[in-house]
């Protein structure tokens, strides 16, 4: 995948060196919760995450570093995990905020989306703490519309594709 100014590239272990300096404000965790991981955490998860699915198998993993053209420097993640026999995915974004203000979520989200659209997923959704308004720009500008739906206190963002009301 690659859009106007950025490249995606899948998910390594290896990453983890370079992104847990993108991942390392506290601010990025003010809605989601969390702490920073450190470089041993970050290693792991991307151990797990890069195996492509969950361990039971009923979750499809996709995970890709966002790198700015032309020097490929990391400056965030976008992922889907894509459940229900390939029906919904759950998408999220994180840009590490040297970088943020400059359209590269909007950007990667809008990417993402179509290529999950084109790979035949009818229900795309994200989860929006309803007080993280840059996060809900950036759904809003990829096309995805709120929803009256809230889980954990976050709200259910979800894209109108004619195919979304499968169960």
């Amino acid at each position: 995948m690659a859009s106007t100014r950025l490249l995606y590239t899948p998910l390594s272990v290896a990453d983890a060196d370079e992104m847990v300096h993108v991942l390392s404000a506290a601010s990025l965790y003010t809605f989601t919760g969390g702490t920073a991981p450190t470089l041993h955490e970050l290693r792991a998860r991307y151990t797990r995450q890069s195996t492509g699915h969950s361990p039971d198998g009923t979750q499809t993993w996709h995970n890709w570093i966002l790198r700015k053209k032309p020097d490929a420097q990391a400056v965030g993640y976008v992922q889907a995990t894509i459940t229900d026999n390939g029906h919904r995915a759950e998408v999220a974004w994180v840009i590490g905020t040297p970088w943020q203000g400059h359209g590269y979520a909007s950007e990667a989200a809008r990417t993402l989306i179509t290529w999950l659209l084109t790979t035949g997923v009818p229900t795309i959704q994200a989860h929006i703490h309803p007080a993280h308004t840059a996060s809900a720009t950036v759904a809003r500008r990829a096309g995805l519309l709120p929803t009256d739906q809230f889980n954990d206190g976050e709200q259910l963002w979800q894209h109108p594709h004619p195919l979304n009301n499968h169960p």
